[in-house]
C-alpha cells in the first residue's frame, strides 16, 4: 500500500508537517508495511516555508531583517535541497503577527524586511524564488520591499520616501537604476489566492486595511496614496497595475511584484502542487489523504484539500479528508473529489480544548479509519501504476 499524505495545517494547533507525521505514524500502526509519502502542503499562508522545506528535503536559513516597524529581528526562509529554489514567507519579516495590537498601523508599517529576505536568497546564488505573501502587516504598495532591493522612491524635493503607506501620496518619481541586477535573471513565483485590485472598494486599503489596524480615516489616506502610486507607475512605465487581479495582495505588494519584478501570481495551491512535484507521487499511489482544520464552504473555494482532491481525481485515486470539524455537506465534498471526510474531535468540548487535544484526536481518528479499511475486505492494496 502506497499512500500520499498531503494535508494543510490545522490552524492554531498543528502545522502541516505535524499533521502529515501524525497521520503517517497512526496509519502504520495498522498497516506497518504501508509506504507513507508525506507531502505537507500550504496555499501560501501559515506554514508556507515549513511545508516546502520539508517536502523538498531542504533547509531553513535565518536572516537578520527589519520587522514592519523597523525593529531588527531574525526571520527564517528556506531553500530546496539542491539550493536552486528559495521559499520566502512575507509574514516572517513583515507579518501582522510580529506586532502587538498597539503597534499595528499601516500608515507606518513597511515591507522592507521582505525585500531583505529576497536579497539574502540572491546572496546564496538562488535565482528561483517562491513567495508566500499572506499575513502581512503592511499597506505600502511594496515600496519598502523594493527599497530594500535598491529602487528609489522620491518626493518632489528629491527626498526618499520614509516607511509606510502614509507617504505614498507624496511620491513624485521612481528610479529603477539601483535595482539589484541579479533580479534580472530570476524567476519569481508568488502564491496568492487574493484577486483584489490595488484600489477601489475591493482594493488593498478598503478590504484589508482595517484588519491591519487602520481606522476609517486611515483607510481613506491609504487609498489616496495607492491611487497616486498607481498613477505614477503608469505615467513612468506605462503599466496599468491598478486593476490587475492580485495587485492589492499584501497591501499592494502584489502590484510591486508584477510591475517591477515581472513576478507570476498564481493560486497558492496550484503553485505549491507544482513546486512540490506532487503529480508523479499521486500517479504512483493507492490512496491520498488530505485535510485541514475545518472543512467548510471556504475550503471548497480552491483551498488545499480541494486542490489535492482534484489532482487525485484526475489520476483516478481515492481521497480521504481529515479535519477538526467538517461543515461541508456530503454532496459538496463529493462534487470536489473528496470520497470521504472525517471530523477528528472526539467529544463535545470547547474550542480551546479541541485545539489543545488536536494531535491525539487526529491520531485516534486516523487509526480508526485505517482499521475500517483493514476489516472492510476491500483494502486499498491494488497495484500502483
Amino acid at each position: 500500500m502506497r499512500i500520499v499524505i498531503a494535508p494543510d495545517s490545522f490552524k492554531e494547533s498543528l502545522s502541516a508537517v505535524e499533521v502529515a507525521e501524525i497521520i503517517a505514524q497512526s496509519w502504520q500502526q495498522v498497516f506497518p508495511e504501508a509506504e507513507c509519502i508525506k507531502k505537507p502542503v500550504t496555499d501560501g499562508g501559515e506554514g508556507f516555508v515549513d511545508a516546502l522545506v520539508t517536502a523538498s528535503q531542504g533547509q531553513k536559513v535565518t536572516t537578520r531583517v527589519h520587522n514592519p516597524i523597523g525593529v531588527a529581528i531574525d526571520a527564517k526562509w528556506g531553500m530546496s535541497h539542491d539550493r536552486h529554489t528559495a521559499f520566502i514567507e512575507m509574514a516572517a519579516a513583515s507579518g501582522l503577527a510580529l506586532l502587538t495590537t498597539d503597534e499595528r498601523n499601516p500608515l507606518l508599517t513597511t515591507s522592507f524586511g521582505t525585500g531583505q529576505l529576497i536579497s539574502a536568497a540572491l546572496d546564496e546564488g538562488i535565482r528561483h524564488l517562491v513567495l508566500g505573501i499572506g499575513g502581512s502587516a503592511t499597506n505600502d504598495g511594496g515600496v519598502g520591499m523594493m527599497q530594500a532591493l535598491g529602487v528609489s522612491f522620491v518626493d518632489a524635493q528629491g527626498h526618499e520616501l520614509p516607511p509606510g503607506g502614509a507617504t505614498l501620496s507624496r511620491l513624485d518619481s521612481i528610479d529603477l537604476s539601483g535595482l539589484d541586477p541579479r533580479l534580472q535573471s530570476c524567476r519569481i513565483e508568488v502564491a496568492c489566492d487574493v484577486t483584489n485590485p490595488l484600489t477601489g472598494e475591493s482594493g488593498a486599503a478598503a478590504v484589508y486595511g482595517p484588519q491591519k489596524g487602520a481606522t476609517p480615516a486611515m483607510v481613506r489616506a491609504l487609498e489616496r496614496g495607492l491611487v497616486h502610486y498607481a498613477d505614477v507607475i503608469e505615467r513612468q512605465f506605462g503599466q496599468a497595475v491598478d486593476k490587475r487581479p492580485g495587485a492589492g495582495a499584501a497591501g499592494g505588494v502584489g502590484a510591486a511584484l508584477m510591475a517591477f519584478l515581472n513576478a507570476r501570481l498564481s493560486p497558492g495551491i496550484e503553485l505549491v502542487i507544482e513546486a512540490l512535484d506532487l503529480a508523479p507521487e499521486i500517479v504512483r499511489c493507492d490512496l491520498v489523504i488530505t485535510g485541514e482544520g475545518c472543512l467548510d464552504a471556504q475550503s471548497l473555494n480552491g483551498k488545499v484539500p480541494v486542490g489535492i482532491a482534484q489532482l487525485a481525481k484526475r489520476h483516478g485515486k481515492p481521497v480521504i479528508a481529515l479535519a477538526g470539524s467538517v461543515k461541508a455537506t456530503d454532496q459538496q465534498l463529493h462534487a470536489v473529489g473528496i470520497d470521504a471526510a472525517f471530523g477528528t474531535v472526539q467529544a463535545v468540548m470547547t474550542l480551546e480544548a479541541a485545539l489543545a487535544q488536536a494531535a491525539s484526536h487526529l491520531a485516534q481518528t486516523t487509526v480508526q479509519i485505517a482499521r475500517l479499511v483493514h476489516i472492510s475486505g476491500k483494502q486499498i492494496t491494488g497495484e500502483s501504476t
